[in-house]
């Protein structure tokens, strides 16, 4: 099965009926199979478009891509005012639905799915232009996916805009490619109408709540996330992988904004996907990015809307578990509202969950309880995840429950930023008033959010512990009174909360020794390497101004020797070499830092010394230090910079941009290569243009954007 034939992406196979989550859990009663879904799309198709509340048992609910401008303009021809307006509505929003097969061919034929257009009349000309594709989420998700010459058409990547290289033309007989942009820009749409339930199939959206900012939110939803399909992995056929387009127009989850997204945002989440994936942090991650330059999206002014095609094993988060069962009285609130808890759904999602998505070592067979290992393990996981952030100085931005993947995948890309000048108290989020997600903040926030897991499964634990750590059945709760689930509550909260609290503090502590020890290049773990080093590495960075990043790196070319007897000018050499990477030196005391970086060094060098032992299989041990290193401490960082100079290129020049956006997604995803010749003594003026703008990508880049906050608009 690894060495399947690669096949367009209508071609796709899908999931076996127990690995797919749309027909195991429950669908919103207003689309409640894709064969009655496609009755909604002619009769009612505003069902889809309008904000409300969902069942209190419903997961999901189908619903059809439409990036269109909202509030839609929906204007009866001239002389022609309809009797019945809502009537009218209906159909204008029937006209634009994906209502038309054109699947064709023997490929078409044997194919699970079939695509599904809109009347071309009804919907106008939308151009579509790829901007982006991801070589590597597309080689470890989907290695069978088809994309014919796409990669072709994006260009060599390049930073220099003004290369005269030859684009390829689209061939248009290129189906796979043709199928590619159709699907993943929401031109078309892939279903499956039969009333066999094996072979039924239509996109959909997830329903959850959330805590946003502390505070409880109510019904919050994918507004502008659509999961078009799941398919195998062809290496591990129990691995399902997602396919969601992020911006694809509104769904009953949207409240009052547009279902849409930038181009801006939509260059961010593409490139920090892979680049966290590259570094070694779990994560979603990036398949494609498409503009749509003739739909207008407003936010803090006219811009244009993109969609990011995202994959992963699964997009469900802690505020999917929140939504079965909402905070005591929290069901009426401003915004959406929200529902009332709903036991059996709860258990629903749960044993889905704990079978498929966390596959947990339970014995299923036998009836064992799962709620409390499904706690624990979302908390492993979460907790190695947000390690990987403090290592690498990446800041979230909105850790909301609803943005905490139960998997623990660095989930929705908006306001973050990663680390220049260290800071333990940066906030990257200019919503953020209250600093409440700042880096230093960062793990308790994430186990707040795990805290709000457990309250939303607590009831159901306490049920099993008083039956003996059994699972549950379904109706469970069905004839238990008030007093009996609020027992079951405490008693599930209280059996596992402490546990739950060590378990991820423990997690977390181990791996971000494991990894910082690894970027300082020590091969054994002692006790008292984090308040001996790492920790007094990083308040020199802060007190001294020092980038966080340069600065791991520059500690690769260390050597102990530097330290010895009549080294001393050496030393002090090496010593100005990271002073050098403070950006502001005018705020910073040299004289002082001089000192200080250099004890900080002689106790490093004798660390350093005291396992060369464990080293000399290598031969030469500095230069295995050296390299392994290097490939723990990146040379090209995701820096904001960075990130607002190619959106600035590709929103100027789609056809110039999408080539330098694919040569920074290249060293994103390459991040340790010695990016710019980083280690070539040859004068500036005689190196190659390309590699002098490697060079300055490396960079920290202009003072003006260090710190540089983002907002939530996207």
């Amino acid at each position: 099965m690894a060495n399947a034939a690669k096949v367009s992406i209508s071609s796709l196979p899908l999931p076996p009926r127990a690995h797919t989550l749309t027909k195991n859990l429950t669908p919103d009663p207003l689309t409640p199979s894709p064969a009655l879904f496609r009755n909604t799309q002619r009769d009612k198709p505003s069902v889809q478009r309008r904000a409300r509340l969902l069942d209190s048992g419903a997961h999901f609910s189908f619903v059809s891509p439409f990036p269109a401008p909202f509030p839609y303009k929906i204007i009866p021809p001239e002389g022609e005012e309809p009797v019945d307006q809502a009537a009218f509505i209906e159909q204008w929003l029937a006209s634009k639905e994906p209502l038309e097969e054109r699947s064709e061919g023997k490929a078409a034929e044997d194919a699970p799915l079939r695509k599904y257009y809109p009347d071309p009349d009804a919907v106008g000309e939308r151009p579509v232009q790829l901007l982006g594709l991801a070589e590597t989420g597309l080689r470890d998700c989907l290695p069978r996916l088809d994309v014919g010459d796409a990669f072709a058409l994006l260009g060599t990547p390049s930073l220099l805009p003004s290369s005269q290289e030859e684009v390829a033309k689209a061939d248009p007989e290129n189906a796979a490619r043709q199928d590619l942009l159709d699907i993943l820009s929401g031109s078309a749409m892939l279903a499956n109408y039969e009333d066999d339930p094996d072979k039924a199939w239509a996109p959909w959206s997830l329903r959850y709540s959330g805590h946003q900012f502390g505070v409880w939110a109510g019904q919050l939803g994918d507004g502008r996330a659509i999961s078009l399909l799941a398919t195998p992995h062809p290496s591990d056929p129990e691995l399902t992988y997602e396919i969601q387009l992020k911006g694809a127009g509104r769904t009953p989850f949207s409240r009052t904004a547009d279902g849409l997204a930038v181009v801006r945002s939509s260059i961010r989440e593409f490139l920090c996907a892979e680049a966290m994936n590259a570094l070694g942090v779990a994560s979603t991650r990036s398949l494609s990015l498409i503009a749509l330059p003739s739909v207008p999206v407003l936010r803090e002014r006219i811009e244009s809307a993109s969609i990011v095609a995202r994959l992963a094993p699964s997009f469900i988060r802690i505020g999917n578990f929140e939504s079965l069962n909402p905070p005591e009285g929290m069901t009426f609130i401003g915004g959406g509202g929200q529902q009332g808890a709903n036991y059996e759904a709860l258990r629903e999602l749960g044993e889905w969950v704990g079978r498929r998505v966390l596959r947990l070592p339970v014995n299923w067979e036998a009836g064992d309880a799962w709620g409390k290992e499904l706690v624990m393990e979302s908390a492993r996981r979460n907790a190695k995840m947000v390690a990987g952030w403090q290592v690498y100085g990446f800041m979230h931005g909105v850790i909301n429950t609803d943005n905490v993947s139960i998997l623990g995948l660095t989930i929705d890309y908006g306001p973050y930023a990663f680390m220049d000048v260290f800071n333990n108290y940066h906030v990257c989020n200019h919503s953020d008033s209250e600093g409440r997600y700042m880096y230093q903040a960062q793990p308790s926030v994430v186990l707040y959010a795990l805290r709000a897991l457990l309250s939303a499964l607590a009831p159901l634990i306490g049920a099993e512990v008083a039956q003996g750590n059994k699972a549950v059945g379904p109706g469970w709760a069905a004839s238990a009174s008030s007093d009996q689930l609020a027992e079951w509550s405490t008693a599930g909260r209280e059996s596992v909360l402490r546990e739950l609290e060590d378990l991820f503090q423990d997690v977390c502590a181990a791996e971000y020794r494991a990894l910082m020890h690894k970027r300082l290049g020590l091969r054994r773990e002692d006790a008292q390497d984090e308040a001996a080093l790492a920790r007094p590495l990083l308040d020199l960075m802060a007190d001294h101004r020092l980038d966080f990043h340069s600065t791991f790196r520059r500690l690769a070319y260390f050597r102990p020797a530097l330290v010895g007897a009549g080294e001393d000018a050496a030393l002090a050499e090496f010593v100005r070499s990271i002073l050098d990477l403070t950006p502001e030196p005018q705020m910073v005391d040299m004289q002082k830092a001089a000192v200080d970086i250099t004890a900080w060094l002689k106790t490093y060098a004798a660390r350093i010394e005291d396992e060369r032992a464990e080293w000399e299989a290598e031969g030469d041990v500095d230069a295995a230090r050296e390299s392994a290193m290097r490939a723990a401490n990146p040379r090209f960082v995701l820096r904001q910079w960075v990130l607002e100079e190619v959106i600035k290129k590709v929103e100027d020049d789609h056809d110039s941009g999408k080539r330098i956006l694919a040569k920074v997604l290249q060293m994103a995803c390459h991040p340790f290569e010695a990016w710019g010749a980083e280690d070539d003594t040859t004068p500036k003026d005689s190196l190659d243009a390309e590699i002098l703008e490697e060079r300055r990508y490396c960079s920290i880049g202009e003072k003006s954007m260090l710190g540089f906050q983002c907002s939530c608009s996207s």
